[in-house]
């Protein structure tokens, strides 16, 4: 857990210094910025908790708005010379959220501190696991997939999951199969409308040598592939009439034969189809058969579109940009409001869409804040409600599958925030210097445990240099 971070914006430098020492001993993370070169400490500093600013700055007025403009979630401090506040402009004292004299009376000062609320300007990404079985979000639609996937996974019934185009029936397919016995053997898609007719046959149940025209050698077809495992037909939809006639073959009997061969195959295949066709009005239109799709249909699963479950955007772009960040790639954060527009258009490409939008933000506006401005055209037309709550993603939202998996997300020492171990200093005096050093192994001890012994993880987690914890191990004498 990173340490929160506080930016002072002042032109003043022995404010500035003061504040810096002070608040470094407090062990926060300080960010220091004059009145002309603010802005992008606010987009792109992590763990922001709130901006203060000095009073006498330049443009103050001006200075306050353009702050609120950019980070209208976090608390904007006024630091003021003692008993000078008549001086201050009432306009300027509406727009801020307090007041602070500065040089601070510590108690005062520690309670400011206590008070700064988590921000909900920016949405969490990496930092927070995900353990959902693909499916992010908390809506109730997805509360129930995920507890069909539950009642089916484990069973060898043919599923048929449904959905428009980009709603995510792979992911379900792959949660099928993760959760099943059969979770250490292949799991093989096959997108059936997007390999042509007369070829979709040696794709599925491989051929012989000569078959046909450029079959040059013997292969294996996709269910010889997943032989013990499950296969995907994605897009069965699609499937050509003729096609359909032997794969229903497959399904009653259990045996296929290759392309070009008279030799029976076994297979234990566990079957996953999908389409975002209607199969029964593709019944009336002589285009499925029905004695297939009731085969297939023995345990459906309908996923509903992303504009049905706006509430989990917010969860999908957290899952979306975590993925990116595992993959190395550029990433991209965004602001309460831009979620708000956001959660507000139809998305008819539903996640698919929203994957490829977050991707593309990435590259246009790589590792910054993204704020509502800076949407597409197309998203300037929504209003943010002036009610509008974005819930923080934090843990109690994911849905966890085990015990294990809930023990994997406690581990024994979470570090806190270090401003609540600060206490008023008591009447007798105290040994500062033993104080932070019992602080300061107490920390790197929780550190250690919540990163399992790895000393270059718990030395990121301390924003320290491994050496340097390194040397404070051995300090210590922390094993």
């Amino acid at each position: 857990m990173a340490l929160p971070r506080l930016l002072l914006i002042d032109d003043n430098e022995t404010r500035t210094q003061q504040f810096e020492n002070i608040l470094s001993f407090l062990e926060y993370q300080v960010s220091i910025a004059n009145s002309s070169d603010y802005i992008p400490l606010i987009s792109n500093v992590d763990n922001l908790r709130a901006i203060f600013i000095g009073n006498g700055c330049e443009k103050q007025a001006t200075l306050i708005k353009k702050v609120l403009d950019i980070g209208s979630e976090l608390p904007v401090i006024l630091l003021i010379e003692k008993g000078a506040l008549i001086q201050v402009p009432t306009a300027i004292l509406k727009m801020v959220t307090q007041t602070q004299e500065w040089p601070a009376v510590y108690p005062d000062f520690i309670e400011v501190l206590k008070k700064l609320p988590v921000p909900k300007k920016v949405l969490v990404t990496s930092k927070t696991r995900t353990i959902n079985k693909g499916l992010a979000g908390k809506s109730e639609s997805i509360k129930q997939i995920r507890e069909l996937i539950d009642q089916v996974a484990n069973s060898t019934a043919t599923v048929l999951v449904l959905g428009e185009s980009g709603t995510g029936k792979e992911v379900v397919a792959q949660a099928l199969h993760r959760g099943s016995d059969r979770k250490n053997k292949p799991f093989v898609p096959v997108n059936c409308g997007a390999i042509p007719g007369e070829l979709l046959e040696s794709e599925l149940f491989g051929h012989e040598k000569g078959a046909f025209t450029g079959a040059l050698t013997a292969r294996q077809g996709r269910f010889e592939m997943a032989e013990g495992g499950t296969l995907f037909l994605d897009e069965i939809g699609d499937m050509p009439m003729p096609m359909q006639v032997k794969l229903l073959r497959v399904l009653q009997e259990r045996t296929f034969e290759r392309v070009g061969s008279n030799k029976t195959i076994e297979c234990d295949v566990r079957i996953v189809a999908a389409t975002h066709r209607n199969l029964e009005n593709e019944i009336e239109e002589k285009r499925f058969r029905e004695d297939l799709f009731y085969r297939l249909n023995v345990f459906p699963i309908e996923l509903p579109s992303l504009k049905e479950r706006a509430e989990d955007i917010p969860l999908l772009v957290n899952d979306l940009v975590s993925r990116m960040e595992t993959a190395k790639k550029e990433t991209v954060q965004f602001t309460v409001d831009a979620l708000a527009l956001m959660m507000q258009h139809p998305w008819p490409g539903n996640v698919r869409e929203l994957s490829n939008f977050i991707e593309r933000l990435a590259i246009t506006h790589p590792n910054t804040i993204v704020s509502a401005a800076d949407l597409p055209e197309k998203f300037q037309g929504y209003d943010v409600p002036d009610d509008l709550v974005v819930d923080e993603i934090v843990e109690e939202d994911l849905t966890i599958d085990n015990e294990s998996d809930k023990k994997e997300l406690e581990p024994e020492g979470v570090i806190p925030e270090v401003i609540s171990a600060v206490s008023q200093l008591p009447e007798q005096g105290m040994d500062l210097k033993e104080y932070l050093s019992d602080m300061e192994i107490n920390l790197i001890q929780q550190a250690l445990s919540e990163c399992n012994g790895v000393v270059a993880h718990a030395a990121k987690l301390l924003n320290m240099r491994r050496t340097t914890l390194v040397e404070k191990l051995r300090k210590y004498e922390i094993s």
